[in-house]
């Protein structure tokens, strides 16, 4: 069972600060969702408000098409679970997963079979009788899901709960989220400022910054075509050069820098408003000679080897550092520091954003 969500012009205010600010976004059914920007945005505020723990000031929050206005956090079916994971050190693990059940009056065997039935999907047979101390941070994570998912929710509700975990089992656990997702079917609506959790596991992400959200897409489009400044930036790493844009053909633009005239994609609501230039290290090249378009003439200022690649780093003749990355397979040759080279770009690998969508 699961059901979509929709918000619908939501807002909310503590006090004269809008800490949501008109959220319009629909979910689908057994969806994995992801809420993503940094602290203080507004994500968990809207997490809060779906699961009924606070009011919208403005706006209508629906689950499985019904208006929640009114409906309390135990009246609505979703189940939350928190970045301490709230689990009982008393209790056996058993007894931690069916507590919901207990609360619900549901009988005793009936309970630790369920709990049972839950351990063996959360890949924990056996440990029902444990206590949460002799558990490891990931088992934690599991228990906290599998207690969730005993109540049945049509909508489940994670607010960070990878943050407290070292990165390979955080790399791990997300892997084990997302495959407990797609067994259960349930919608899961994620909140992280870790947007490598959030690529890595939605089928779309929503970011967000000051309370709006900026961009909802699927994780390739919003790497790969960012709608303003904010979404580029706070999703992976860019090259980012000020101007002022031309007229555009086709989709490419005119940007005349203090490094002289580029051409990159004007993203499609910029026609009219300032822009920047950013373009990925990945997608930045360093050559012994000029490219045809797009080419700046740099020093390099600093290697730097972070395994899988290795980021150069350099400076235009301008001041503005400008880093490439070279994939680590042996086939690239690395510049040493002080070499004079060019760092160019391909045109449709460059775009001209505005912004981020701030309150007006």
């Amino acid at each position: 069972m699961s059901a979509g969500i929709d918000l619908e012009g939501v807002c909310c205010d503590f006090g004269s600060f809008r800490a949501v600010d008109n959220a319009n976004v629909s979910i689908r059914p057994g969806e994995f969702f992801s809420f993503l920007g940094p602290s203080g945005c507004g994500k968990t505020t809207i997490l809060r408000m779906i699961s009924g723990f606070i009011d919208p000031t403005q706006g209508a929050i629906k689950i499985g098409g019904k208006d929640m206005k009114g409906q309390r956090p135990n009246q609505r079916p979703t189940a939350l679970i928190f970045q301490n994971l709230a689990l009982f050190p008393l209790m056996p693990i058993w007894e931690n997963i069916s507590f919901g059940l207990e609360v619900r009056g549901v009988d005793k065997a009936t309970r630790r079979k369920k709990a049972e039935d839950l351990l063996k999907l959360v890949d924990l047979p056996g440990a029902a009788d444990k206590m949460v101390s002799q558990l490891s941070g990931g088992q934690k994570q599991r228990v906290a899901i599998a207690r969730a998912l005993a109540v049945e929710p049509a909508v489940m509700l994670l607010d960070e709960p990878l943050s407290a975990l070292d990165l390979k089992l955080r790399q791990h656990m997300r892997a084990e989220l997302r495959a407990i997702q797609k067994r259960t079917g349930v919608t899961f609506i994620y909140i992280t400022h870790d947007q490598g959790e959030a690529l890595a596991m939605s089928d779309r992400v929503g970011v967000m910054s000051q309370g709006r959200i900026q961009q909802v897409a699927d994780p390739r489009d919003i790497y790969n075509n960012p709608v303003n400044g904010f979404v580029a930036s706070f999703v992976g790493e860019n090259n980012i050069f000020e101007g002022t844009a031309g007229a555009a053909s086709e989709g490419l633009a005119r940007f005349d820098t203090a490094h002289g005239a580029f051409r990159a994609r004007l993203a499609p609501d910029a026609a009219g408003k300032p822009v920047k230039l950013y373009v990925r290290p990945e997608h930045t090249v360093l050559t012994a000679t000029a490219a045809s378009e797009n080419s700046v003439p740099v020093t390099v200022s600093e290697v730097s080897f972070e395994g899988a690649f290795i980021s150069v780093h350099s400076v235009s003749d301008h001041g503005q550092t400008i880093t490439a990355e070279i994939r680590n397979d042996g086939s690239a040759t690395v510049p040493q520091v002080g070499s004079k080279l060019h760092a160019s770009f391909e045109a449709a690998r460059a775009a001209l954003l505005p912004d981020a969508n701030v309150r007006g």
